[in-house]
């Protein structure tokens, strides 16, 4: 409805995966990459992971028009199934041939030998096959061994069937598990696929704007990309949503370029935040619906009675806050005062996340998590003071997947209200409810559902390094941290005591990046904070824990 009067051709926020709006970011290419790199090295398993919007189908999308024309693709989109219906998805998938329907029920073994018999002949006329199963994090334990036993079928080159996982995060945790060890161990290339940065986000909106005819005068000024950003969290889908609200908003203000104030409007509809009521703004911020709502059914609603409507409402305020606002407020606009924000609602069944804390909320939170470590932190900035007691700060964006992974009680940042984050502590978490704290509070079960929903990844969690540790450990430095680095490795694998102020060898590394590949790593041959961690944890250090169970996998994909 907003397309004529911004001069546009059609909508450009659409969700809709229209081809002609496909934008590459870096993240999105190196996906992409790792995509195309795993069909082309012999087989084997590859993971593509990310958060929900973040543009995994269209990294797909891309792969599988670019797949070579001697590969054969199937494609599964609802891997909510049983062994069986998997594995006759993968016969339909890719042509094969079952017996009659007169012949009786299939088995699991009739489908895993016509599947075999399959790819045998594919092989002999120079086919490779492969095989993507979007929403993987659906997938059962039991299922996800299956598709290992699958890729058994193999010649002194390659496996015959490669097979491509694709899902949100909880994925990379599901493939960590020790049940799941030996497909952990088939996994040959994996990627998780972040949200974009500022810049990318400014790029990303001017242009789908460009796609969709954009005058010169952009709708988005620039100044307003860090925002958009921000309350977007940097994922296309919510910028998506976000920019398509505001464009309305814009429409119905008869404004030619959004604003501020109508960004976080729409922020706060699209978002179902509760921080619509923000001053000046409370008496129209529920007309936008209506009046889309009222076009699309047929209504002819102009601008200006939309806007006569708001000058005639005549909110109440209350004593000294409407004389204040009636100072402030500029005619004809009607002068609201912004309420108190309720508490958002959390899951059925869920206590609420608390309130946000005081003034230097971040940094009691680190103080009251490192005391969880023992150490009671001076005034002043935690990470820099805690580094000076071997203590080091470690700041992760990765969900409750990598929290799982690393394991340990973490400082969790909550964006209920784009301009005030909201700081607790993450002390427990099992397979359905967390124990979180407050700075100066009491312990709180929450579902994870309503954890999730108030929490975009950002943590910060300590840990500790040896004494001479300064930075990542690459090839070729010696030093304290190489010596170190080596003992570990060589007490981990039986090998015999090294040399002292040896450099990171070609060799040394091969058993790093071989340690990575194990524990779920990046395998870069690179050793960073995650490696460290996982060195201190399998030599037994006694440290603060996040499962119950101690002998939870630590590390991911994404980091080293």
């Amino acid at each position: 409805m907003y397309t004529h009067f911004f001069n546009l051709k059609q909508s450009p926020f659409s969700i809709a995966p229209d081809p002609r709006y496909l934008f590459m970011s870096e993240r999105h290419r190196e996906a992409l990459a790792h995509l195309l790199y795993g069909v082309g090295s012999g087989g084997g398993f590859v993971l593509l992971t990310g958060e929900i919007g973040a543009g995994k189908t269209t990294v797909c999308r891309c792969f599988m028009e670019q797949i070579p024309e001697n590969c054969k693709l199937a494609y599964i989109f609802n891997p909510k199934l049983s062994v069986e219906e998997l594995l006759l998805s993968i016969c339909d998938e890719f042509g094969i041939a079952l017996a009659p329907p007169g012949a009786g029920a299939v088995s699991v073994k009739g489908y895993v030998d016509a599947i075999n018999a399959y790819l045998l002949a594919s092989h002999a006329q120079g086919r490779n096959n492969v095989l993507i199963i979007d929403e993987a994090q659906n997938l059962s334990a039991e299922v996800l061994e299956q598709l290992r036993l699958l890729t058994n079928l193999e010649t002194s080159e390659r496996k015959l069937l490669q097979i491509i996982l694709i899902g949100q995060p909880e994925l990379r945790a599901m493939v960590a598990r020790p049940v799941l060890e030996q497909l952990a161990q088939r996994v040959i290339a994996r990627y998780h696929l972040g949200s974009l940065s500022e810049a990318e986000t400014g790029a990303y909106i001017a242009h789908r704007l460009a796609v969709a005819g954009a005058a010169a005068i952009a709708p988005f000024p620039r100044g307003l990309m860090g925002l958009v950003h921000k309350l977007a969290k940097g994922v296309p889908r919510r910028i998506n949503l976000l920019c398509d609200r505001a464009l309305l908003g814009a429409y119905v203000e008869n404004q030619p370029q959004v604003t501020r104030t109508i960004l976080r409007k729409a922020a706060a509809e699209v978002f179902a935040r509760p921080d619509a009521a923000i001053a000046g703004e409370g008496a129209r911020a529920a007309r936008w619906p209506l009046v889309a709502a009222g076009v699309l059914g047929g209504v002819v609603l102009s601008v200006a009675a939309w806007q006569l409507a708001a000058h005639d409402a005549k909110p109440v305020l209350p004593g000294a806050q409407a004389a204040s606002a009636a100072v402030r407020a500029t005619p004809p606009k009607a002068a609201t005062v912004a309420a108190p924000l309720p508490a958002p609602v959390a899951a059925a069944g869920s206590v609420p996340v608390p309130a946000p804390a005081s003034a230097g909320g971040s940094a009691a939170a680190l103080r009251q998590l490192a005391a969880i470590w023992g150490l009671a932190l001076p005034d002043g900035e935690p990470c820099p003071t805690a580094a000076r007691l071997n203590l080091r700060c470690l700041q992760v964006k990765g969900g409750v997947a990598e929290l799982r992974l690393l394991d340990r009680p973490a400082m969790l940042t909550l964006h209920d209200d784009p301009t005030a984050p909201n700081y607790v502590l993450l002390t427990a978490i099992g397979e359905h409810e967390a124990t979180i704290v407050a700075p100066g509070g009491k312990p709180q079960s929450i579902s994870l559902d309503a954890l999730e929903a108030r929490f975009d990844g950002e943590f910060t969690t300590f840990w500790r390094a040896p004494r001479s540790w300064r930075d990542e450990v690459h090839g070729g430095d010696h030093g304290p941290d190489v010596d170190w680095l080596a003992r570990r490795l060589a007490q981990i694998y039986g090998l015999k005591k090294p040399q002292e102020d040896q450099p990171l060898s070609n060799g040394l590394r091969e058993r790093l990046t071989e340690f990575q590949t194990e524990q779920h790593l990046k395998a870069d041959g690179v050793a960073g904070p995650k490696t460290f961690i996982r060195l201190y944890q399998l030599g037994g250090v006694q440290e603060p824990r996040l499962l119950a169970s101690a002998d939870a996998g630590v590390g991911s994909g994404a980091g080293k």
